[in-house]
């Protein structure tokens, strides 16, 4: 597995991009609100031919009413040259007041079937988990949950190129070891990716053990997570599976940034993936500046093969 990008002639079979904690509040001038808009308009004028925008949660600062209608506000102002976003359940959606309220506005607001969904884009598995407690920093994913990840995570594909189920009956299945399965949860696992160390205390998943299992059985897999909002130019901001595990991406922050100084810093990042078939690039993007970041551009090889 090599950690830098190569450009190569071949065109990409499928392309898509990754925001997290975009943390719109009630207020247009708000810094969050004008990094949002910044980010959408980015994606708007380079994602063209784009399959999706993959948004990792903290959509909102506290999941109040009136900063969903800011969320539709901005993203009405770029949606015509936008891909469809689907979006992952972060604490600061549903871990501020009543879990049920809280997750009934998430799915209303956004149009998501619940706490967790998959889909299937281009003949490529996209998975996103989420918390079934409101928990203010966690997240907790219950047994069936899990189970269905497990099933998921060893799908082939469907006969149509685009197919979304949740709680579907589970069909036994063959893994695709050749071909990489997009994850998205919140929350890192403790250890692994930017800002999730024990001491940082930004990882937090409740069932961190039971995941990790789960995704030792299926290391085809690349995890996106945001929560810690951990600038991409940092040395860990990939977590290598080394085919033993899943390969791990923090994906930074829209709205604000922080540094390994653990101090606030003013910016807004994400990601650009290109899928071949042979190989995912993960191109770090740097929306205030409308440049790429240099050292945060990865390539992760398939079919994946564990290091001896």
């Amino acid at each position: 597995m090599n950690t830098s990008a190569t450009t190569g002639v071949t065109e990409p079979l499928l392309t898509f991009q990754i925001i997290t904690d975009t943390h719109v509040t009630a207020d247009p001038e708000h810094e969050y609100n004008q990094n949002l808009g910044r980010a959408l308009q980015d994606l708007a004028l380079h994602a063209q031919g784009s399959s999706g925008i993959m948004h990792i949660g903290d959509i909102t600062n506290n999941g109040f009413p009136e900063e969903y209608e800011e969320v539709q506000r901005i993203l009405e102002q770029h949606q015509a040259s936008l891909p469809q976003i689907r979006y992952t359940l972060g604490n600061h959606d549903v871990g501020l007041g009543h879990w049920e309220s809280r997750l009934a506005m998430y799915t209303s607001r956004m149009g998501m079937p619940g706490p967790y969904h998959d889909h299937w884009i281009g003949g490529y598995h996209f998975i996103f988990l989420g918390t079934e407690e409101g928990l203010q920093t966690f997240c907790n994913l219950s047994d069936g949950q899990l189970q269905w990840l497990d099933r998921k995570l060893g799908e082939r594909a469907p006969d149509k190129p685009e197919a979304n189920s949740y709680l579907q009956p589970h069909t036994e299945q063959a893994s695709l070891p050749d071909q990489p399965v997009f994850l998205f949860l919140h929350q890192p696992l403790k250890d692994t990716v930017a800002g999730s160390l024990e001491s940082q205390e930004w990882y937090g998943v409740t069932q961190d053990q039971e995941l990790r299992t789960i995704l030792s059985r299926h290391p085809q897999t690349l995890l996106f997570t945001g929560h810690t909002h951990w600038e991409l130019e940092v040395g860990n901001t990939m977590y290598p599976g080394n085919g033993q595990t899943a390969t791990m991406f923090n994906a930074a922050s829209v709205a604000y940034l922080w540094t390994d100084a653990d101090e606030h810093k003013n910016g807004s990042q994400g990601y650009y993936i290109e899928v071949y078939a042979d190989k995912v690039l993960v191109r770090g993007r740097d929306f205030t500046t409308g440049t790429w970041i240099e050292a945060a551009q990865y390539e992760v090889a398939y079919p994946v093969s564990a290091l001896r």
